[in-house]
């Protein structure tokens, strides 16, 4: 099965955060959307393995996704190696996604960083033809980065205004991990009451930007090509009366 787009995350509830609204968005319009986890969250300080496998597939169907998989690398040990670089190799050149969603490179966490380097190399390894997997070689057409530090300026915002219902939704399938009185595991960021506020809160920054309620942004490295550029211009006609 071909998958348009994929979105890696360190750990089960990562792309939902960030990026379920525009995982939603290009499901509605028709793309098929996949999420591979490189952990299972089993450092988590809330929640088990198999409950958080659980809250995963009930995201996978709130989003539509067509495919969710897990690599089951080490939670807190994700580590750019020849092997797990080659694993994801192997997804891109089994699923062929012409964009990729990856982790922004910026970050406290450190499997959040290795993950962001682990996925870049493994699109521009997987269209070397000597590196042998028994699979045909390719290369996804764009990388675009998700979950960006405060300094740092989205190269493209896509408006999720419509999806925001299912974005959190997709995100509330993940309880382990967030605000419940009962819960008598240990406090986590997570976890805290004004967690998805604030979560909200930078979705309606991103919305801002554009003139939209609700927006998801990303950052691409390098500068994008217009092909056509009256059909941008076109495209961006209703900027001028928001």
């Amino acid at each position: 099965m071909r998958i348009d787009v994929i979105a890696f995350g360190s750990h089960p509830d990562d792309v939902e955060l960030y990026a379920a609204g525009t995982l939603a968005k290009l499901g509605a319009q028709g793309y098929s959307t996949a999420i591979v986890d490189m952990t299972r969250g089993e450092l988590s300080s809330r929640g088990t393995p198999a409950v958080r496998a659980r809250e995963a597939r009930e995201a996978a169907r709130i989003l539509g996704l067509k495919i969710r998989e897990n690599l089951e690398f080490p939670d807190g040990d994700v580590r750019v190696t020849a092997e797990a670089r080659l694993e994801v190799v192997r997804v891109l050149r089994k699923y062929r996604p012409s964009l990729v969603l990856a982790h922004h490179w910026d970050d406290r966490h450190p499997d959040h960083v290795n993950a962001s380097r682990l996925v870049t190399e493994a699109c521009h390894h997987a269209g070397l033809a000597s590196l042998k997997t028994g699979q045909e070689r390719f290369r996804p057409n764009l990388i675009l980065y998700y979950m960006l530090p405060t300094h740092t300026t989205p190269t493209l915002v896509v408006d999720v205004s419509d999806f925001s219902e299912k974005r959190s939704a997709a995100i509330r399938a993940h309880r382990s991990q967030l605000f419940d009185p009962g819960n008598r595991e240990p406090a986590t960021y997570l976890s805290r009451p004004d967690f998805l506020t604030h979560i909200e809160n930078i979705h309606s920054f991103y919305g801002t930007l554009i003139g939209r309620q609700k927006g998801e942004g990303f950052y691409m490295r390098g500068v994008p090509e217009v092909p056509d550029l009256l059909a941008f211009t076109c495209a961006q006609s209703d900027n001028r009366f928001r």
